[in-house]
């Protein structure tokens, strides 16, 4: 039995797409199964509430024997530890209890980097991972640079203004990945009974590319002009505030940005295990071109 956190987001509903391509039992821990596609629905398990509450996790966990754990976004939280330590609490407490043989988590980049303890998401995402680790579960991070989908949220700017905009350096080449091959990476480690130990999982995407590539291979695709623009931090951060995060949510999101451009995402070296396949222009024409064009 595999155990699926967040399944209705970008990662977990493709994540819990690949493993119906298998034999595997499916259960999902959902707030809202309404959310689900019908035929999830009638494919998994179900068990309703939070992966942050205690009882409907001993539910969830009982005779598990991996999890696919992912903390969801929780703009408002009163801290990036809260949001990601606090809230895995829980968990970490009932995977000694239930015996769970295997943990795959979706993390960040950044281990081993001289920013690493400055950097916002990243860093609480870290210290995440070591509370998971020190259960003694079999346990692989998925540790993600900046996700190529994120630029899909900015497509009302780029229909519009012809525009993105991130505080980080044009120019600077940094590794890239789109979902969906984290979620194939994730479907991979589940299906495989035969891991133990602990480790880190670099997902880098298939090559660094700066933010003026990515622009002009937008404009390319959509044959449109599209420009990157670099703003400051204190923009960033009050972009953020302003659509109801947290001060402390955004501030943690504004220093992941900074370690970013300090070169955080650099701290692992690129391997052919590590580099996955789908370039940017591909998620480009797949993704972010309808999300533009409608």
């Amino acid at each position: 039995m595999i155990v699926i956190t967040a399944p209705t987001g970008d990662i977990g509903r493709q994540v819990v797409q690949h493993l119906l391509m298998s034999s595997a039992p499916i259960r999902v821990i959902v707030r809202d199964p309404s959310h689900l596609a019908e035929d999830v629905r009638g494919s998994v398990e179900l068990v309703k509430g939070s992966h942050g509450d205690p009882g409907v996790l001993n539910e969830a966990f009982s005779g598990a024997d991996a999890v696919f754990w992912l903390v969801p976004p929780d703009p408002k939280a009163v801290s990036v530890k809260a949001a990601y330590v606090d809230f895995t609490r829980p968990a970490a407490a009932i995977l000694k209890e239930q015996d769970i043989k295997r943990v795959v988590s979706i993390t960040a980049l950044g281990r081993g980097s001289p920013f690493a303890d400055q950097a916002g998401f990243v860093t609480g995402s870290m210290a995440m991972d070591d509370l998971i680790a020190s259960t003694g579960v079999a346990f692989r991070g998925l540790a993600m640079p900046s996700l190529m989908d994120n630029i899909a949220r900015q497509a009302t700017a780029i229909r519009d203004q012809g525009k993105f905009f991130l505080p980080i350096s044009g120019g600077l080449k940094l590794p890239s990945v789109a979902t969906r091959d984290i979620a194939a990476v994730a479907a991979r480690w589940l299906l495989d009974n035969s891991w133990t130990g602990q480790s880190e999982v670099p997902v880098l995407g298939p090559e660094d590319i700066s933010f003026n590539d990515m622009a002009e291979i937008i404009s390319d695709v959509l044959g449109k002009e599209v420009s990157y623009q670099q703003i400051s931090l204190d923009a960033y951060k009050a972009r953020f505030v302003q659509f109801g995060m947290s001060n402390a949510m955004a501030q943690g999101m504004t220093d992941m940005a900074w370690a970013k451009d300090q070169g955080l995402d650099l701290a692992v070296s690129r391997t052919p295990d590590n580099s996955t396949q789908t370039s940017f222009r591909q998620w480009c024409e797949d993704t972010l071109k309808p999300a533009v064009l409608g």
